[in-house]
């Protein structure tokens, strides 16, 4: 470094410079091979991606079809717990007017009973 703190060169020119320079020798050897697997490579990323979105496309359909799907099987399962839930309160309710008819019977036979033990 120079008296004012700055570089007497600068680092990072020669690594441009070494990697323009590769990048040189690699064209001259390589050339129209790299151009051409280039060419391949960015085909080969544009049908990956294009398949990507695809994928996601159908993801996220099917996404909202289970959703849709998941909502009706609730609906139509609220509404089945429902019905049997009024099925059996309307058994109870039988069951109890059975027992209450039994109750009143029972009771009948009894003062029956009475009447013609008193005669």
């Amino acid at each position: 470094m120079t008296k004012n703190n700055k570089p007497m060169f600068k680092l990072e020119d020669k690594i441009e410079s070494s990697a323009s320079k590769i990048d040189l020798i690699k064209n001259l050897i390589f050339g129209e091979t790299i151009q051409a697997y280039d060419k391949e490579f960015d085909a080969l990323k544009k049908d990956i991606l294009q398949k990507k979105k695809v994928l996601e496309d159908l993801v996220e359909e099917i996404r909202a079809d289970l959703n849709t799907t998941m909502d009706s099987v609730s609906t139509d399962l609220n509404i089945r717990i429902t019905e049997l839930e009024k099925n059996l309160e309307n058994k109870i309710e039988d069951i109890g007017e059975e027992v209450v008819n039994r109750k009143v019977l029972g009771k009948l036979l009894v003062e029956l009973g009475e009447k013609i033990g008193s005669k």
